[in-house]
């Protein structure tokens, strides 16, 4: 086995590590720990969720999203995303499906997600996240998507990259 192909833990905290295998340095959630993406999409609508992320130092706006087994080993994801959706947003869905696995920078990171389609969506609480996540829930019209990120934008709010999904050919 070369040096190459020998990956080396350089720092491991309770939720992320840091690697190297070769001249590649890189992170990966500890733990086998994965991630959940909500899409909440309806009625021409995105529920959207705003807070404040410390990597930033700022506020983003996002899709809601959480953390798959990092409380309860073999999670189930579509479990999960429902959890996270009435956690985030308050927002409860009558049906969770799984659009498959992604990456969101497999350059950097060794992180994956699962993105979860929500429908049925049921308004049963407030939202805002445990803790003291302090998160914002925004219902956006998709048709005023593009001008709601120019605003947020302009007020020093970051954006998080898997909101091109529903930006699409707009971009284009």
């Amino acid at each position: 086995m070369s040096e190459e192909d020998i990956e080396e833990i350089i720092w491991q905290g309770k939720f992320v590590t840091a690697k190297r295998k070769g001249k590649w340095e890189y992170v990966s959630r500890s733990r086998g720990i994965k991630a959940a993406v909500i899409l909440a999409v309806e009625d021409g609508h995105v529920i959207l969720v705003e807070q404040y992320r410390v990597p930033l130092g700022r506020n983003c706006v996002e899709l809601p999203a959480g953390l798959i087994g990092d409380e309860t080993e073999g999670e189930d994801p579509l479990e999960a995303a429902g959890r996270e959706l009435e956690e985030e947003t308050g927002y409860r869905a009558a049906k969770l499906e799984s659009l498959g696995e992604y990456y969101s920078s497999p350059g950097m990171v060794s992180e994956s997600f699962t993105l979860v389609r929500a429908s049925g969506l049921t308004k049963v609480g407030d939202g805002g996240g445990t803790d003291g996540e302090k998160i914002t829930v925004h219902r956006v019209a998709l048709s005023e998507l593009k001008q709601f990120l120019e605003t947020k934008r302009a007020e020093n709010i970051g954006v998080d990259v898997r909101l091109l999904l529903l930006l699409g050919s707009q971009l284009i």
